[in-house]
């Protein structure tokens, strides 16, 4: 039998955060709080498994706060479980090796992933992240160093990428 889902919500410098587990994998990162986005990814990837409130699955909420307290390296502690292609988690792997503090284009990503053509593919794996910042798309700029769209926003982007240390003058 499955494990249930867990699923909480929590403020952070970003706003409230809808997380959810599944075991001890987390399945789900949303900004904003649970509603029909949240429950229609769940019942679409989990049908039929109950979903129930816990206030840390998994034991993420404590790493995330370690993260937006400062330990940068918290989001490793994570562990994710993807729901999507196989193209789609091959990007999310090669998006969640980029370390904090830096930053790589979508050319880039394609490349790692040996699909040097499918940069827009990569960018449209990038916005189907369900686990945003455990899995850190916003580390993800455009080729000319621009930031680019982010499901959060481009303010929260440039929230994240500061917060990270990366000190580029369009991130201001």
């Amino acid at each position: 039998m499955a494990p249930m889902i867990q699923i909480t919500t929590f403020e952070t410098p970003l706003g409230t955060l809808s997380l959810a587990a599944r075991g001890e994998r987390v399945c789900l990162l949303h900004f904003g709080t649970r509603g029909v986005q949240v429950d229609s990814a769940l019942g679409r990837w989990y049908p039929n498994v109950p979903v129930h409130a816990h206030p840390d699955p998994a034991g993420a909420v404590g790493i995330l706060r370690s993260y937006f307290d400062g330990d940068l390296g918290a989001l490793d502690r994570i562990m994710v479980e993807m729901n999507g292609t196989l193209f789609q988690k091959k990007v999310w792997t090669a998006v969640r090796a980029v370390r904090a503090g830096t930053t790589v284009a979508y050319g880039q990503i394609a490349r790692a992933i040996a699909a040097p053509t499918s940069v827009r593919a990569v960018g449209a794996a990038n916005g189907a992240n369900p686990v945003a910042v455990i899995v850190p798309c916003h580390r993800i700029i455009g080729t000319n160093g621009t930031l680019t769209g982010y499901g959060g926003g481009l303010d929260r982007k440039r929230w994240l990428l500061h917060h990270e240390g990366v000190q580029r003058s369009m991130f201001a």
